[in-house]
């Protein structure tokens, strides 16, 4: 045997012995199910699971995002390359589908898996953003992106960023400062642009920068009827109340009028309708006088509902018919 294959057997075997001393070596393992477990993640898409209704595909897009970044974190462990993904994002949909709990939720498991340091939201409008004279807009986004670094900055209406009919607008400097930061601060910040489907995808042809750095696009459904009476008892369950029976059919009866009118903000108009119906429910209890039962204050009856001028085919509000 040669003197150089000696040479390279000696160092073949230093190699080996060095990755088996540090972890690296090809048979190296780690254990998933307890870096999960470790990790805490599964208590935060529980918690999703619990507080939203429906949204199969977008909570299974979250718990995918949270494999990714759980696999990377145990590659980094047994020395493999480790890229930090960009985890930039679009919620598209209509109002009350549940974009800003998602985006509460998806910091607190970025956090969790040490993708960034706080895991606080940070949510803004245009307003947050763009100032009112040259040179206030910069610094203005700046300061919000400082107190966004470390979690997630979730900004509603994105689109409004941009008026390119405004000649005098200064959206585009905010947009510029935005594009900046989401390049280069990736690890400690994730953005979150939300708004209108239709809307969102007019900004992104008109930004294509924008959109080369959002890598996760979610598009947030309507909610059903049936998924709407779901909600509703979730939050009444929460207060302490009930629909009666026929209440019960009341408001679905409400529900499939109230989806048809402008305006319509899924759970957010379910919250309203709910609120409304407390409100009338009180009045009832109160000019009825006498006394109730624990039963009487917390059941909702069908006139709690009927009273909405959503069934007159009038726009939903508190004022019941008889005042129009």
């Amino acid at each position: 045997m040669s003197e150089a294959t000696d040479e390279q057997n000696e160092q073949g075997s230093k190699v080996s012995a060095s990755s088996a001393s540090d972890g690296t070596a090809d048979g190296a393992s780690v254990d998933v199910e307890a870096a999960f477990r470790d990790s805490e993640v599964r208590e935060v898409l529980d918690k999703l699971d619990q507080e939203l209704v429906g949204l199969a595909p977008i909570k299974t897009r979250i718990k995918e995002i949270a494999a990714l970044l759980l696999v990377d974190r145990l590659r980094r462990e047994v020395g493999l390359a480790s890229v930090a993904p960009s985890l930039h994002m679009s919620f598209t949909g209509n109002p009350g589908t549940g974009k800003t709990t998602v985006a509460m939720r998806m910091a607190e498991i970025l956090h969790r898996l040490e993708f960034v340091e706080k895991g606080h939201l940070v949510a803004v409008t245009r307003d947050d953003l763009v100032g009112e004279y040259v040179g206030h807009t910069a610094p203005k986004t700046k300061e919000v992106l400082k107190k966004a670094r470390g979690g997630v900055l979730f900004i509603d209406e994105a689109y409004y960023l941009h008026k390119p009919e405004n000649e005098r607008d200064y959206g585009s400097e905010a947009i510029e400062t935005l594009l900046q930061i989401m390049e280069n601060e990736r690890e400690d910040l994730v953005v979150i642009l939300a708004g209108y489907k239709d809307r969102m995808d007019r900004f992104f042809r008109n930004n294509p920068g924008m959109h080369s750095r959002v890598a996760h696009h979610m598009d947030f459904p309507d909610y059903t009827v049936d998924e709407l009476k779901e909600i509703a008892g979730l939050m009444l369950d929460e207060q302490e109340y009930r629909l009666s029976p026929e209440a019960e059919e009341t408001f679905r009866e409400y529900l499939e009028l109230r989806m048809q009118q402008p305006n319509f903000s899924n759970a957010r108009s379910v919250r309203n309708a709910l609120d409304r119906a407390r409100l009338r429910q009180a009045n009832r209890l109160f000019d009825g006088g006498g006394r109730v039962t624990k039963d009487d204050l917390s059941t909702i009856e069908p006139g709690d509902f009927l009273a909405s001028r959503v069934f007159d085919g009038g726009e939903d509000g508190d004022q019941p018919r008889e005042q129009r």
